[in-house]
């Protein structure tokens, strides 16, 4: 029947178009994808060096990496992450962690927290998290420099009752209105420190692990 013919030739054009749309979205994620990849690695690449700035290294902080598994209580990852490992000479001088706060007020805040092998705080940054707009966001360094109170500090720096805000008897500021945000970065920082100084063999030396 002619209905039935023009049903069936109406289907196969439309499968002809599907399948060409499909070849032709896959060779333009073929041909973009590295530079997608390209820009990534930049934008990693600027957020690392933030931390650990070009004239403290001579690796590519992009690429000398190590997973850390998701099941570590410290760092409260819920999945496996990337470090990096700092290096001078071929001698590794400071590490980046994964660290995720999940006491936030709007949820899990995750950073980047720098170790310097004596066990320092080099700097941290806020990677991603979902606090209150003129708030808790103030621990992105885009909204405030807090962040960067945390740079020189260590566990005895100050010692285990400062970290936490004023208002509890700590050494780092509150925000107006906000406490919980502050507090759980300043929680977690401390833990990426205390994990360091755990792992500081496996961490400062020169071959890569998987932690």
């Amino acid at each position: 029947m002619k209905w039935l013919a023009s049903i069936g030739l109406s289907g196969a054009v439309l499968a002809l178009f599907a399948a060409l749309t499909s070849v032709a979205i896959g060779w333009t994620y073929l041909g973009t994808k590295e530079q997608i990849d390209l820009q990534v690695k930049r934008a990693e690449a600027r957020q690392l060096l933030e931390i650990f700035p070009s004239n403290t290294h001579d690796n590519d902080l992009v690429e000398d990496t190590f997973e850390i598994a998701a099941d570590i209580p410290l760092l409260a990852l819920r999945e496996t992450r990337r470090g990096y490992r700092v290096r001078q000479g071929g001698e590794v001088v400071g590490v980046i962690l994964p660290a995720t706060a999940r006491d936030g007020y709007s949820g899990d805040i995750k950073a980047l927290v720098g170790v310097r092998k004596d066990g320092s705080v080099a700097g941290v940054r806020v990677v991603a998290h979902k606090e209150t707009p003129g708030l808790g966001d103030k621990v992105d360094l885009r909204k405030s420099d807090w962040i960067l109170k945390f740079t020189d500090r260590s566990l005895r720096d100050p010692q285990p009752g400062g970290w936490t805000v004023r208002k509890e008897g700590g050494d780092f500021d509150q925000f107006t209105g906000a406490t919980v945000t502050p507090r759980a970065v300043i929680i977690a920082t401390r833990r990426a420190l205390e994990y360091a100084e755990l792992h500081s063999n496996h961490l400062f030396e020169t071959t890569t692990n998987i932690l």
